[in-house]
């Protein structure tokens, strides 16, 4: 899954994008990559990110939607990363998108359960506690590997209630979640199988590699790389990742090592 952010504040300035120039580029470049799908979002969720109106959410994410068709057609998925069910309503009922990825898990909307079963879209449910100015101050887990699949339990459940056949898995990495944490879900993902969805993993560029390694964002592409193999190893299905290319290329010596682990 490429990341292609059309806001002016993501964290990672190589993913921002706002002219339809620059969108149609990019699209492409990341299916030209090996992009299996494109993952659009319109407002930022790093901590200290100003808010951003519905308004101007819904009309940056239909230019890029618009932009993004015409730029790599029908046949490549697109995900809308939002957490506002009326923006989540309009990117798939009128504009095209696919998928809906929602950081907040439903938690910051309790309508987009019920606008994703009406959709009859996809929806990747997301762990996060509180909001993205919050969630840094809600690191309390008793065990945060339990903890995080016991919180995703529960709305998964509430989605099978409706009827939304398709829901994909994400822990939130980085989300309401300590370095230290973070690494343990890693080293424990084969854990998220007992919900019996597909797992996405998006660590890609994150602080949890940066703070680490003490290096930033812009020199984080080779450890991105390889903490997305190890996911992989692990279980994940999807990669969210800024660099299609270098995902590409670490799954296929994955794939070489362990020929029958995953497919490309």
């Amino acid at each position: 899954m490429g990341i292609l952010n059309v806001t002016p504040d993501s964290f990672f300035a190589g993913s921002r994008v706002q002219c339809a120039a620059d969108i149609a580029a990019r699209a492409s470049r990341l299916v030209g990559e090996g992009a299996d799908m494109l993952d659009i979002g319109a407002y930022s969720s790093r901590p200290g990110a100003g808010d951003v109106p519905e308004a101007e959410e819904c009309r940056r994410l239909e230019m890029a939607l618009r932009v993004i068709r015409d730029a790599v057609g029908p046949d490549i998925p697109v995900s809308v990363d939002t957490f506002r069910a009326s923006v989540a309503r309009r990117c798939v009922g009128e504009w095209g998108a696919d998928i809906v990825n929602d950081i907040s898990g439903g938690t910051l909307d309790n309508e987009m359960f019920d606008t994703v079963a009406d959709l009859r879209c996809p929806y990747i449910l997301m762990h996060m506690r509180g909001t993205p100015s919050t969630m840094q101050s809600l690191t309390g887990y008793a065990d945060v590997t339990a903890d995080v699949i016991a919180e995703l339990s529960r709305p998964l459940n509430r989605l099978e209630e409706l009827g939304v056949a398709d829901v994909i898995i994400d822990p939130g990495f980085g989300f309401a979640k300590t370095l230290a944490q973070n690494y343990e879900l890693m080293r424990n993902l084969r854990a998220f199988d007992i919900l019996g969805r597909p797992v996405l993993v998006g660590v890609s560029r994150k602080s949890m590699i940066t703070k680490l390694l003490d290096i930033t964002a812009a020199e984080a592409e080779l450890p991105t790389a390889v903490l997305g193999a190890l996911a992989v190893e692990r279980g994940a299905a999807i990669l969210r990742v800024h660099d299609v290319a270098a995902a590409r290329q670490s799954i296929t010596l994955l794939n070489a090592v362990e020929p029958c682990l995953v497919s490309e």
